[in-house]
């Protein structure tokens, strides 16, 4: 049988979300391991665009969802954001009368970059990051995310961290998610660590995911000028942006706990967030340092001011020890 491109996807999605082994769910589809895994690779390092056959000519199926629900659906998502595509879709059904697919929903939401984690992940043997960078502004990792303001609506927070040492480069709230926000915020980035105006043998390298406004050609023009490569990879795989999603995880889980009725008490709060990420929280995948200590060359010498402490420490420990001991021996 000969499967479009929406069909494919539409397979690795119900696999990527069965509670049944990945062996079993392919039987019950009827699609071969070594057929459904060829698709997978091809996604993985091109997207949907990989599940393209060269000779296929776009097709139109009659059960495709309008853009009016489709809409309906990026909406709820928002009201209901803790919630997995499996609730909301049965969400809508039951408080909205209205009967989407759970693979329907979870393809929604990850069109308009709103997934939290899925509940099955296909993996394969040869899943792993292979080349991890070896100094700062190596790569680059940028992402949405957003927050609602009372009476305001939804803000979307744009951000660019340094992927070798987690450091915030730049961050803007803005009222979109467009390419432009999103040149705005790594000219920030630009700005702040001077690579346009010294000489460097590689320009940072941009990881992202596969949102709108990052494959737009208005992007790749921009990156073009700035002599940037960009590097897009597919939702929860290894090689994606996984260290800055964990981070805006962890902001929300921060930030989320009181409401904003401005938006400049939102920034104000993100402002100090960010400050206490980069120079005063202790991130134990860097060695137990701050993202401003990896990013401005000090891991070394805390590193060695730690040892050299835990000597002295050790060593004074001793001795009051054996003083201790010899003045119990002194007096039996």
């Amino acid at each position: 049988m000969r499967y479009g491109p929406a069909e494919k996807y539409e397979i690795i999605r119900m696999v990527e979300e069965s509670e049944l082994p990945a062996k079993k769910t392919l039987a019950e589809l009827q699609v071969s391991r070594s057929t459904f895994y060829r698709w997978y690779r091809l996604y993985l390092d091109h997207g949907y665009d990989g599940l393209i056959d060269e000779k296929s000519s776009p097709r139109r199926f009659w059960n495709r969802i309008p853009d009016e629900e489709r809409e309906k659906v990026k909406e709820i998502a928002l009201e209901e954001t803790e919630k997995s595509p499996r609730e909301l879709a049965w969400h809508i059904t039951d408080e909205r009368g209205y009967y989407i697919s759970e693979s329907s929903v979870y393809k929604i939401l990850r069109e308009y970059d709103l997934l939290t984690s899925p509940h099955y992940i296909v993996m394969s043997a040869a899943d792993s990051f292979q080349h991890k960078t070896k100094r700062i502004n190596e790569m680059w990792q940028t992402d949405f995310t957003y927050f609602r303001v009372v009476g305001w609506g939804w803000f979307y927070l744009s951000t660019v961290l340094d992927d070798y040492s987690r450091y915030i480069l730049s961050w803007k709230l803005f009222t979109t998610m467009n390419a432009s926000d999103v040149q705005e915020t790594l000219d920030m980035a630009i700005e702040k660590t001077g690579v346009d105006q010294v000489k460097v043998k590689h320009k940072p390298r941009l990881l992202s995911d596969n949102g709108p406004c990052y494959i737009s050609q208005e992007l790749k023009d921009y990156l073009n000028d700035k002599q940037m490569d960009h590097t897009r990879g597919a939702p929860y795989h290894p090689q994606t942006q996984g260290k800055i999603e964990r981070y805006h995880r962890s902001m929300k889980n921060v930030i989320k706990l009181e409401n904003y009725y401005l938006p400049w008490e939102l920034e104000r709060v993100i402002s100090e967030w960010v400050d206490y990420y980069n120079n005063k929280r202790l991130h134990e995948s860097l060695g137990n340092i701050t993202p401003a200590d990896m990013y401005y060359g000090r891991k070394e010498e805390i590193l060695t001011q730690r040892q050299v402490i835990k000597q002295k420490t050790l060593a004074g420990r001793k001795r009051i020890n054996l003083k201790q001991r010899h003045q119990e021996v002194s007096a039996t």
